[in-house]
């Protein structure tokens, strides 16, 4: 049988990325939806973690590739194919190029930072540690940009660095483990109380909670720990539940589609960089305390956020505190640099981001359950704070419509 000429070729498509971790499922997840909506694409993909092939040359017709590369041999062969392709390096130390069609994929490690630097802020921590692995130049990014935080606001900071990686499957991580955590545990006990700690991943922020549970450190008390990935698995299994900050993967994954399609397509040039930036923190209880050291404000702080649901007024919060409301505004502003009013919004709008980016409730059900008093003003304030309407917040964000037309990958043989 005689294949039509005028039928347009099936771009098969080779999916080099690791399903063990959220960052590779995440970007496989986007991927998928992109050749949905504007497929179809054959994908071959082979579950696994960071040890990936090329498909057997015999059996795929290679168009496009899109890789999360571990060593420059990996990227030699990937090149050698001279297709077209999209590639996230471990190493992330190099500026892209328009060489061979490449496009690549990679974290915003500073804004990670930052944004895991002002939640650890928020709570009240004024003591900073970050823990990230050694000789790993996108820790090494995320560290520099945490220190330059606490840096710039006159805060004390340390860091500590592993050896190991076992998200690298090194086949010896136990045994360098038992030798770097009474080192680790060293560190931690020499920290001020209370401190923030950022671990680059959360890899490293459940082994940095493993290292406190053996130095009798209390968590969140003594230490807040926060991870990046938000592997839901990974942080729910930890004790306690890992925070950590999210990443909008699977729109990366998504936009590295896109890309390569217009890269198979001849229609865009290679040099390009697709980011992974991050979205918010999920909050569990490795960091969810509040640290001050006026009591008042530390009560005035939990009563705020245990009503981020309801509309409440600095009235309210004076009134349960048995304070004059210029009492409790003087020692606020004192105490956390922002008025009790400025907290109280700060509070509603967090809430109403998580529910925008985590449900799919309509608008005017995220004003109720954010405590603000009517959509007419929900509307106004969040795009006042936050330069975007709630609409086009989540829509920007794609992750819950990423998440609807989430579905399994068809593993192929290699």
């Amino acid at each position: 049988m005689k294949t039509n000429p005028q039928t347009p070729r099936i771009p098969q498509v080779a999916l080099l990325l690791e399903t063990s971790t959220e960052y590779g499922r995440g970007l496989l997840r986007g991927i998928l939806r992109y050749s949905r909506l504007h497929g179809p694409w054959s994908l071959h993909v082979a579950p696994g973690h960071l040890d990936q092939a090329l498909p057997n040359a015999n059996s795929w017709r290679g168009t496009g590739i899109i890789a999360r590369i571990r060593s420059p041999i990996m990227e030699k062969v990937i090149r050698a194919t001279r297709v077209p392709f999209v590639a996230s390096s471990l190493k992330e130390s190099r500026s892209a190029t328009a060489r061979n069609k490449f496009g690549e994929i990679r974290t915003d490690s500073e804004a990670i930072a930052k944004v895991g630097a002002a939640h650890l802020l928020e709570v009240g921590l004024r003591r900073f540690a970050f823990c990230g692995f050694a000789n790993c130049p996108w820790s090494t990014l995320r560290e520099k940009a945490f220190q330059e935080f606490a840096k710039k606001g006159g805060y004390f900071f340390s860091a500590h660095h592993l050896t190991l990686a076992n998200w690298m499957q090194r086949p010896n991580w136990i045994e360098s483990w038992q030798q770097e955590q009474p080192i680790m545990v060293k560190w931690l006990r020499s920290l001020p109380k209370p401190v923030g700690l950022m671990a680059c991943n959360d890899v490293c922020g459940r082994e940095v909670l493993q290292a406190c549970a053996t130095a009798g450190l209390r968590v969140p008390d003594d230490v807040s720990v926060i991870g990046v990935d938000n592997d839901e698995m990974m942080c729910e299994l930890a004790n306690p539940a890992l925070s950590s900050v999210a990443l909008d993967n699977e729109k990366a994954g998504y936009d590295a589609a896109h890309l390569l399609d217009g890269l198979m397509r001849g229609e865009r040039a290679g040099g390009e960089i697709v980011w992974v930036r991050p979205t918010h923190v999920a909050t569990r209880h490795s960091s969810d305390a509040i640290v001050q050291e006026d009591a008042l404000v530390g009560v005035a702080l939990q009563f705020i956020r245990e009503r981020a649901k309801r509309a409440i007024s600095v009235s309210d919060i004076a009134d349960e505190l048995r304070v004059s409301r210029r009492t409790l505004e003087r020692r606020f502003v004192r105490a956390t640099g922002r008025t009790v009013l400025n907290e109280i919004m700060c509070c509603h709008l967090k809430r109403a981001k998580q529910i925008l980016l985590e449900t799919d409730l309509p608008c005017h059900k995220v004003a109720v359950e954010s405590g603000f008093g009517s959509l007419k003003t929900f509307n106004r304030s969040f795009s006042h704070h936050e330069g975007a309407t709630p609409q086009n917040f989540r829509r920007q964000s794609k992750i819950m419509s990423l998440r609807l037309l989430n579905g399994p990958l068809k593993a192929l043989p290699f």
